[in-house]
């Protein structure tokens, strides 16, 4: 229903604060796999957990009322098999509460994506650029440039058959990615791909400007909080060394009045 109409907005969140943030303004949050590189200082997102997805998927779950909330199947979560697959995404949904689940790949995972949503799995696909298969592609490079465009749109049509509900196109060239948008019948969502998508995503502490030690071209800076962060840290800390904090303002007296102690 959401094909081609108003843009659908998306943002990740990995906490309760911030779930509670995005959920006023978006449509999709999304528990992505980059909390281990944003939150956890991992160089990639290989080494995410299913346990970790499930961590932060409830502490996101405990801040959302009204969007939907999709978790990513982390890295050798679902690959094996599509019995292997359902499992964890099972169990991803039961202690969660999450609405849906996001896998990686396009063709390959086709199988997987059809035996899901047989089974209640719904599931957003994601293709282009799919980070889990970095070292494959030799680092976070644009995919689907000149003849490889056509790998990009089988993927494409390749789970959109398969069932899955939307798809993700990461780091794609624009032309690609619109006419792909034209031809699937579901919607996508962008990252790095094209003004014509059905949405668009981001990583919040991207665009909040608290994440800054991988920035892609693709990102917008709404904010530049880590740097609030940063002066308002070192305030504090001149003033503990000044000894102008606490003042009396914050501090407790030692006498009683009617009442209750002040």
């Amino acid at each position: 229903m959401r094909k081609g109409q108003t843009p659908l907005v998306c943002l990740t969140a990995y906490t309760t604060p911030i779930a509670r943030l995005v959920d006023r303004h978006c449509d999709i949050v999304l528990v992505g796999d980059s909390v281990g590189m944003v939150l956890h200082g991992l160089s990639s997102t290989l080494g995410v957990t299913l346990d970790m997805m499930i961590m932060h998927g409830q502490a996101v779950r405990r801040g959302l009322v009204r969007s939907l909330m999709v978790v990513d199947l982390p890295f050798g979560s679902y690959e094996e098999s599509p019995e292997q697959a359902f499992r964890n995404a099972a169990r991803l949904m039961a202690q969660t509460g999450c609405a849906a689940v996001k896998l990686e790949g396009g063709e390959k995972m086709a199988e997987t994506i059809r035996f899901l949503g047989a089974r209640g799995v719904p599931v957003m696909a994601h293709v282009g650029l799919t980070p889990q298969s970095v070292n494959t592609f030799g680092g976070y490079r644009v995919q689907g440039r000149g003849d490889d465009a056509e790998r990009i749109r089988r993927d494409a049509g390749a789970v959109t058959e398969a069932g899955a509900f939307s798809v993700v196109l990461e780091k794609v060239p624009e032309p690609l990615a619109k006419r792909i948008t034209a031809e699937i019948a579901v919607p996508t969502i962008g990252i790095g791909a094209s003004l014509a998508c059905d949405g668009q995503i981001l990583v919040s502490d991207d665009m909040l400007g608290l994440f800054s030690s991988f920035r892609p071209k693709f990102v917008k800076r709404y904010a530049e909080l880590g740097d609030q962060a940063d002066a308002a840290i070192a305030a504090y800390a001149a003033d503990v060394r000044e000894r102008r904090f606490p003042a009396a303002e914050h501090l407790y007296a030692n006498e009683t009045k009617a009442g209750g102690v002040t």
